[in-house]
């Protein structure tokens, strides 16, 4: 699991506070810009599993759990829920969950003859693979919404630790991250650096410090995700707290 040592400490130096979740959102609701389109389609990707999660938990089956995800996600993208996105109304993976909550109760009927946004899915998902993700995962006693935010909490480490390697192979270290990515989220201190070290012909201690840094990288690159969440810079400690909170219980 992921270690907690130094995650929500508050940063050295400052740096240029990404785009929001939220600000994205009321961008996309209010004009047709094609980057922000484009930014909320990924938005809508990164996502999709944490509530496709949600609603198989819901006690639907995958088919159906399938095709209403891509409809929520297919009437999000036509903008019928943007318009009532408020940042006021608190973080935006609740907001998306309280707006599926809605659509389940209100709008989604068994059988009904348009689906996947009138037939064609918004999302390139692969559904097969979803749905093996899904029951490939521990049964537990966790309710649907517990369910929702440990896979967001999921997603979001994820997401970090792909673009952290994507950083890696551009910086041409691809290989250091490769031998030493999985000690990133280890919890025990004593990871087997000497056998990896040798893999890259480097001594321990050298293998201790790529460990360290790819460790103080990956909580850079975490910060930066979890900042595209929240409304300000204030909110990024409570969030990281949050999110190791979720992934613990």
């Amino acid at each position: 699991m992921i270690p907690a040592e130094g995650l929500h400490e508050p940063c050295s130096q400052p740096r240029e506070f990404m785009t929001t979740h939220w600000s994205l959102v009321l961008r996309a609701a209010n004009d047709h810009d094609v980057l922000s389109r484009s930014a909320l389609e990924q938005l809508c990707r990164n996502y999709w599993y944490p509530l496709y999660a949600y609603v198989r938990r819901q006690g639907r089956s995958a088919h159906d759990a399938q095709d209403l995800t891509q409809e929520f996600f297919a009437r999000m993208m036509e903008k019928k829920f943007l318009n009532l996105a408020d940042p006021a109304r608190g973080r935006f993976r609740t907001f998306l969950l309280c707006s599926l909550k809605n659509f389940m109760a209100s709008e989604w009927k068994k059988g009904q003859a348009q689906k996947r946004g009138n037939g064609v899915a918004v999302l390139s998902i692969d559904e097969q693979d979803t749905e093996l993700r899904f029951l490939s995962e521990p049964a537990d006693s966790l309710t649907p919404e517990h369910v929702y935010e440990r896979r967001w909490a999921a997603t979001l480490l994820d997401i970090a630790m792909e673009r952290l390697r994507k950083k890696y192979l551009d910086d041409g270290k691809g290989e250091i991250f490769n031998v030493f990515g999985s000690c990133i989220l280890e919890n025990s201190k004593e990871a087997r650096y000497a056998t990896s070290a040798a893999e890259l012909k480097m001594s321990e201690g050298a293998a201790r410090v790529a460990v360290y840094r790819l460790r103080e990288s990956f909580r850079e690159v975490l910060r930066t995700e979890v900042a595209s969440t929240v409304e300000s810079p204030a909110e990024v400690d409570d969030e990281l707290r949050y999110l190791i909170t979720v992934l613990r219980t």
